[in-house]
C-alpha cells in the first residue's frame, strides 16, 4: 500500500522537467557568455575575476556555495529528530563574522594573494604550505561526491528516475561551465542558483504552513511534541547539542569554514578593497542566517505534516534525507511546475557547491603544487589549459566517486568525518601564523600532522562506534497511530547492554574542530619552544603576515628591509627559490635591492 501511496506523490510533470531543465540551461549559457564573449585572458580573471567583482554578487555567491543540498536536505531533517536546538548555532555564526573580519581577513587581503595556502608558505615554508593544500585536496575529493549523490537522492524520490542518469548530466553542464567561464561564471551562476533556493524553500513553507492549517498549528503540534527548544545550558562535553558547543563549537567550525578554506577566501580576495571584502562577509552572514531560518522552519513543517503518521517507519521515505522531497511533493506535487522549482533549487545548492569547489581546486593547483616546486614558467596558453584540465579531471573522478558511495553506504559517514579531521588541524596552523609570532616552520608542521593524527582516531573511532550503535542519541517521539493506509511494521529490537566505549568517543561532534584547533597550536607552540632551546636560529615574521592587533604589540616597528622582503616574495612569489626559504632567508638590505 505504502508503494501506491509513494507513486501517487511521484507526480513529475512535463511543467516540472521543463523548469529543472531551464535552470541548467541558463547555468550553461552563464559559462557560454564568460567563456567565450567575455574571455578570460589571464589567470588573474580566470581565478579572481580581476580582482574586480561586485561585493552584492559575491556575498551572494558565497551563501549559495557553502550552502549544498546537505544543508538544505539535512537542516530539516535535524530538527524532525531533534528539536530547535540547533538554531541556536547561528550566535556562532554572526561571531565568526566579526573575528574573521578583524583578524584574518585583512592579512589575506594585505597580501594579495591567489591560494590561502601562499600564505603558510610566506610566514612559515614550503613544507607547511604543501600539508595545507593536501589537506584541503584530500578533503575536497571526499566531500564533493555526497555533495552531488544527496541532491539525485532527492531528485530520485520525486520522480523516481535513477541517479545513474540525472548525476552525470547535472555535472557535466556544472563542469562545462566553470572550466569555460572562471570564477566569473561561477559567481554569476551562484546569483541564479542562490535566488532559486531561497524561492524553492520560500514556496514550500508558504505552501506548506496553509495546507497544514497556518503558523499556529505547526507551532502548537511542534511545541506539544518538545521539538520547540529553548537553549541547552548543560555543561556537560558528551550532551549532543547544548548552547555552549553551539555558539563556542560552531563559531570555531564556522571560522574554519570562512576564514582559512580557499573556496570562501578566494572570492573575498576578488573584491577590490578589504573594505568591500568586510562587507561580503557581513552579508554573507545575513544571508545564511535567513537560508537557515528557512531550512529549520521547514523542519517544523515536516513534523507538523506528518505528526501522527512517521514516514521513516512506514517507509513512504527511504532515508531521513528524503523527508523534505517527500514534503514537497505531498504539498507542491499537484500544481504543475512547483516541485520543478524545489528540485531545481536543490540542485542549486549542489551546482554552487561544485563549481566553485572546481575553480579554487585549479588555484591550489597552480598556486601550491606546480609554481613551487616546478621552475618551468607557463605562459598564458599553457596556464589556461592547467587550470580548465584540472576542473574537467577533478569534475570527472567525483563523479565517478558517486557511483562508489552509492554502493558503499558506511562510506558515507566516514567520508562526512573526514571533513573534521581536518577542519580543526587547518584553522590551528592558520592561527599560529596569524596570531603567535615566535612559532616556526617545524611546529607548525608538527602541530598540523600532530592534529590530523589526532583527529583521525578520535572522529574515526566515535563514527564506528555510532554505526555499530555502541553510541546512539535518543530522538523526538514519532509515532505511526494515525497513518491512513496500509504499511510493514518493522521490529526494533533494542539491546539491553551495550560495549563500553572510550568516554572521549561521547564527546559531541560540535568539539571537533575546535579540539583539533586546541591540539595543533598546543604541540606546534610546544615544538617552537624546543627548537629555540635547541638554538635553532629562528627569523621573526614580518608585521604584514600577522593580525594587525598583533603588530601593535610588536617591540620593533617595520623595518625597510622587511617591507623589501615582502615586496621580493611578491614579485618573486613563482620562484621556488624563493618559496622554499621564505622565513629562513634573511631580508633583503637596500644594497642588495640595487645590485
Amino acid at each position: 500500500m505504502e508503494g501506491k501511496i509513494l507513486d501517487q506523490m511521484q507526480s513529475f510533470s512535463w511543467v516540472d522537467y521543463v523548469v529543472f531543465v531551464f535552470m541548467l540551461a541558463i547555468s550553461g549559457l552563464v559559462g557560454i557568455y564568460w567563456g567565450f564573449f567575455k574571455k578570460q585572458t589571464t589567470q588573474n580573471d580566470y581565478l579572481l575575476g580581476g580582482r574586480n567583482m561586485k561585493v552584492v554578487p559575491v556575498a551572494m555567491s558565497l551563501v549559495a556555495s557553502f550552502v549544498s543540498g546537505i544543508t538544505l536536505l539535512g537542516s530539516p531533517t535535524e530538527v524532525y529528530m531533534y528539536g530547535t536546538q540547533y538554531a541556536y548555532i547561528m550566535g556562532g555564526i554572526f561571531l565568526m563574522t566579526i573575528v574573521m573580519t578583524q583578524v584574518y581577513l585583512p592579512v589575506f587581503h594585505e597580501l594579495k594573494i591567489t591560494s590561502n595556502y601562499e600564505y603558510l608558505s610566506m610566514r612559515f615554508d614550503n613544507r607547511v604550505r604543501l600539508f595545507g593544500s593536501i589537506l584541503f585536496a584530500f578533503t575536497l575529493v571526499g566531500w564533493l561526491p555526497i555533495v552531488i549523490y544527496v541532491p539525485a537522492l532527492a531528485f530520485n524520490q520525486v520522480t523516481g528516475v535513477d541517479i545513474h542518469v540525472i548525476t552525470p548530466i547535472v555535472c557535466l553542464v556544472c563542469i562545462f561551465y566553470t572550466s569555460a567561464g572562471g570564477l566569473q561564471a561561477v559567481v554569476w551562476t551562484d546569483v541564479i542558483q542562490i535566488t532559486a533556493m531561497v524561492g524553492a524553500m520560500a514556496l514550500v513553507a508558504v505552501k506548506g504552513t496553509i495546507d497544514v492549517g497556518g503558523v499556529g498549528v505547526v507551532w502548537q503540534r511542534n511545541l506539544e511534541s518538545g521539538r520547540i527548544e529553548t537553549p541547552n545550558w548543560d555543561l556537560r562535553p558528551t550532551a549532543r547539542h547544548t548552547i555552549w558547543n553551539l555558539f563556542i563549537g560552531g563559531f570555531v567550525y564556522w571560522l574554519q569554514a570562512n576564514a582559512v578554506n580557499q573556496t570562501m577566501v578566494q572570492r573575498y580576495l576578488a573584491l577590490p578593497t578589504l573594505r568591500g571584502a568586510k562587507w561580503a562577509v557581513f552579508l554573507f552572514c545575513i544571508g545564511i542566517s535567513t537560508l537557515y531560518c528557512f531550512c529549520l522552519y521547514c523542519g517544523l513543517l515536516i513534523y507538523a505534516r506528518f505528526h501522527d503518521c512517521d514516514p521513516l517507519q512506514t517507509k513512504l521515505a527511504k532515508a531521513k534525507d528524503q523527508l523534505l522531497p517527500l514534503l514537497v511533493m505531498d504539498v507542491l506535487g499537484d500544481i504543475p511546475g512547483l516541485a520543478g522549482v524545489f528540485v531545481a533549487g536543490i540542485f542549486s545548492a549542489a551546482l554552487s557547491s561544485l563549481s566553485t569547489s572546481l575553480n579554487s581546486m585549479s588555484a591550489v593547483v597552480l598556486e601550491d603544487f606546480y609554481k613551487p616546486f616546478f621552475k618551468k614558467r607557463l605562459s598564458e596558453r599553457q596556464t589556461n589549459f592547467l587550470l580548465k584540465g584540472v576542473v574537467i579531471v577533478l569534475g570527472i573522478l567525483c563523479l565517478a566517486l558517486v557511483f562508489i558511495v552509492e554502493k558503499m553506504g558506511t562510506v558515507l559517514q566516514l567520508t562526512m568525518t573526514l571533513e573534521a579531521i581536518t577542519m580543526g588541524p587547518q584553522l590551528g596552523v592558520f592561527t599560529m601564523g596569524i596570531l603567535i609570532p615566535f612559532v616556526d616552520a617545524t611546529g607548525a608542521l608538527v602541530g598540523g600532522i600532530t592534529g590530523v593524527a589526532g583527529m583521525a582516531w578520535w572522529c574515526l573511532s566515535a563514527q564506528m562506534a555510532i554505526a555499530r550503535g555502541y553510541i546512539s542519541h535518543p530522538h523526538k517521539p514519532l509515532t505511526t497511530e494515525g497513518c491512513s493506509y496500509n504499511f510493514t511494521h518493522v521490529e526494533t529490537f533494542v539491546t539491553e547492554s551495550r560495549p563500553e566505549v572510550n568516554a572521549l568517543l561521547h564527546v559531541s561532534y560540535m568539539w571537533y574542530t575546535l579540539a583539533g584547533s586546541l591540539t595543533t597550536i598546543f604541540v606546534g607552540v610546544i615544538a617552537s619552544k624546543i627548537n629555540s632551546l635547541l638554538g635553532k636560529v629562528y627569523i621573526p615574521p614580518t608585521p604584514k603576515l600577522l593580525a594587525p592587533q598583533i603588530r601593535r604589540f610588536l617591540n620593533n616597528p617595520p623595518q625597510p628591509a622587511d617591507e623589501l622582503y615582502i615586496r621580493a616574495f611578491e614579485y618573486n612569489k613563482d620562484s621556488p627559490q624563493i618559496n622554499s626559504t621564505a622565513v629562513n632567508m634573511k631580508p633583503i638590505t637596500e644594497s642588495e635591492e640595487r645590485s
